[in-house]
């Protein structure tokens, strides 16, 4: 099942339980959906398309929940956690940091690099191999701690 014919029952459940916050994000995914088929790219996006779609869509409401919270807006850091929740939903689970350490551990041994100029080579390889299972900044503090 496509993730747009999953949004579609999702938001079907949503407007039967008058569930507001899930309607709204749920609106917001399947337009992100529309514009990306409509970019010219193709009148089908692929799976890991889609990933990367949801990845950016859950990175802004992380960043808008952080400022939020900083500015002292509870008002609108409940509704960005409530449309972050959603989202994950359609995300992988997300890799412990145990996980990410012995990965990125192993990615090292495999590019045999030693220092912190083989940062970018060891970055290339962990995002590749951990593409929506680690974010991004984690993965960037990780190789930079183990690279020292």
């Amino acid at each position: 099942m496509s993730l747009e014919s999953k949004i579609m029952e999702e938001m079907k459940t949503a407007m039967k339980a008058k569930d507001e916050a899930g309607l709204r994000t749920l609106r917001a995914i399947k337009a992100a959906i529309l514009i990306e088929k409509t970019s010219g790219s193709g009148s089908d996006i692929s799976e890991a398309d889609e990933l990367k779609m949801l990845q950016k869509m859950a990175k802004q409401r992380r960043d808008s929940l952080e400022i939020f919270t900083t500015q002292n807006r509870p008002d609108l850091a409940v509704k960005e956690e409530e449309e972050l929740a959603i989202i994950s939903r359609f995300l992988p689970q997300q890799m412990s940091e145990e996980e990410i350490r012995t990965a990125i551990s192993e990615i090292i041994s495999q590019t045999g690099a030693s220092s912190a100029a083989d940062m970018g080579k060891v970055m290339g390889a962990a995002n590749k191999a951990l593409a929506g299972k680690a974010d991004g900044k984690t993965i960037s503090g990780i190789v930079k701690e183990l690279l020292k």
